[in-house]
């Protein structure tokens, strides 16, 4: 009796059990709609970039998202970045934060958007609203509205190019060159 107890509790146990297994089919349709194999999601994210066994560049973002189409691979930071430029010591020489960006491969071009603020460690600084990086040609430019803080001067105007070090940055169409005295 007890035996057929036991077989009996089993028996239901397992109907339950391959019943329960049974996926809703608008559940995985849903599911699938959301899942795409086209895009790697990271959190918490921090990429380093050397060059001759040297760190050059870290990266932190709190969100990445790696598009791997063929025809547009890229890396696109939604939710903003903070870029730390390394000089050949690997002392920090300057840092960048944006709230958004990208790097596509095919190019090799960084794009940084919204609220772009560069800040160099001898006290130049740029703020705009889109910079671009051209790793190629190692040249920074933008077309948009800067202002670019240099020891003594305030410079505002449309467009911009440097050199990836900003050791020659140039407003191209200067609205305006303000001398700026420090406190004492």
């Amino acid at each position: 009796m007890v035996r057929n107890l036991s077989l009996s509790i089993l028996f239901v146990m397992a109907v339950q059990l391959c019943a329960s297994c049974i996926n809703d089919p608008e559940d995985v349709a849903r599911l699938q709609a959301r899942l795409d194999d086209q895009v790697e999601v990271a959190e918490g994210v921090e990429i380093l970039y050397s060059d001759s066994a040297k760190l050059r560049v870290l990266v932190r973002a709190p969100r990445m998202l790696n598009h791997l189409q063929s025809s547009d691979q890229r890396q696109e930071f939604p939710d903003g970045l903070h870029v730390t430029f390394l000089d050949e010591r690997e002392d920090t020489s300057s840092t960048l934060i944006a709230n958004w960006g990208v790097y596509r491969r095919r190019t090799n071009q960084f794009t940084v958007r919204d609220s772009v603020v560069w800040e160099s460690v001898d006290q130049q600084r740029l703020q705009t609203e889109e910079l671009n990086w051209d790793e190629k040609t190692e040249e920074i430019y933008t077309n948009k509205f800067v202002i670019l803080e240099q020891p003594g001067y305030l410079i505002t105007g449309y467009g911009l190019k440097a050199n990836q070090d900003f050791s020659n940055a140039r407003v191209l169409q200067v609205d305006g060159k303000i001398p700026v005295s420090k406190p004492e």
